[in-house]
């Protein structure tokens, strides 16, 4: 049993953004850290791949829907993403260290954390990688998306929608970090920690000039600067997130 886990999420390889969040006395004194998907599809893929296995034993890595599409398009599978440059680009970054990595990565794991008892990490939901709920999605919908949860496991932590929030649903206790490297909503880099049998949602702030120059400086990606200024200094607002996000979790438009 653990008694301290840092919860991170949706780093999509924004290495400096991972860095300042490593760096919070929090997160290096916790038992514990927790990634709970897509540390890839971004400027730094193989660098954070590096970065977050170096911590070792400290780490433990869910795989995500964006992991899991970049591992398959790097051994040359269509999957419909050709379209995608950074994709493309992406796909070309994974080493055959960075695969092996992410084929063993398992899709979701369950830990007994004191106060907690066992909590099951995953990185969408636990039956699927790319499934959207949303922090007001309907009972009936929960319902539905836990009902192959074992009874014993009374928290779950997701993450995908790079949106932090903190519910109930029938007596489970959902968690979503958000996201460290491409937030929704406001900037910053989004955790949680889980000690003492409460969640206490975290934010890393990070200077964006330092943010865009520091990613520019360190990817090879083509075009990098304008992806950095569009995605890293104007993160897209909950709004913008919710009018993607909500056709997908069942509903017509955002509430």
């Amino acid at each position: 049993m653990v008694a301290t886990v840092a919860v991170l999420s949706d780093i999509h390889g924004v290495l400096p953004a991972l860095d300042r969040v490593l760096q919070e006395p929090d997160v290096a004194a916790a038992d514990l850290i927790v990634v709970t998907g897509d540390h890839t599809w971004g400027p730094q893929p193989a660098q954070t791949l590096d970065r977050l296995t170096s911590l070792g034993d400290r780490v433990l890595l869910v795989r995500g829907n964006a992991d899991r599409e970049l591992l398959q398009m790097s051994r040359g599978l269509d999957i419909g993403l050709g379209h995608d440059a950074l994709s493309v680009w992406g796909a070309t970054q994974l080493a055959p260290r960075h695969q092996q990595l992410l084929d063993d990565m398992p899709e979701r794991i369950t830990l007994d954390i004191q106060g907690f008892g066992p909590v099951l990490f995953c990185h969408a939901t636990p039956r699927d990688d790319e499934e959207v709920v949303l922090v007001d999605t309907t009972l009936g919908r929960w319902a539905e998306v836990l009902h192959d949860v074992p009874d014993e496991v009374s928290t779950v932590v997701c993450g995908h929608t790079h949106m932090p929030f903190v519910r109930l649903a029938h007596g489970r206790l959902i968690v979503n970090p958000g996201s460290v490297g491409l937030p929704y909503g406001r900037p910053g880099a989004h955790w949680a920690l889980l000690a003492n049998g409460a969640v206490t949602m975290r934010r890393t702030l990070i200077d964006p000039d330092e943010l865009v120059a520091e990613v520019t400086a360190g990817s090879s990606l083509p075009g990098v600067t304008d992806w950095a200024e569009e995605n890293l200094r104007r993160p897209a607002t909950d709004a913008e997130a919710l009018t993607v996000f909500g056709p997908r979790d069942g509903r017509e438009s955002p509430s």
